[in-house]
């Protein structure tokens, strides 16, 4: 019994703040097309290096 109880105690914080911060994620998430959208209307397309691999950012 008694390991379940440290189980308990050790895993259900990271439970909680995993849960927070998916709820938060949602509330907040930003799609990458939103900030494409605010960018300036007559920006020209642009080879940026993103992750170890070129793409053109439009």
């Amino acid at each position: 019994m008694k390991a379940l109880e440290v189980f308990a105690i050790y895993v259900t914080p990271f439970l909680v703040v995993g849960a927070l911060a998916k709820l938060l994620l949602r509330r907040h998430a930003v799609d990458l097309n939103d900030v494409h959208d605010q960018a300036e209307p007559r920006r020209r397309p642009r080879k940026v290096f993103l992750l170890g691999s070129w793409r053109v950012e439009k």
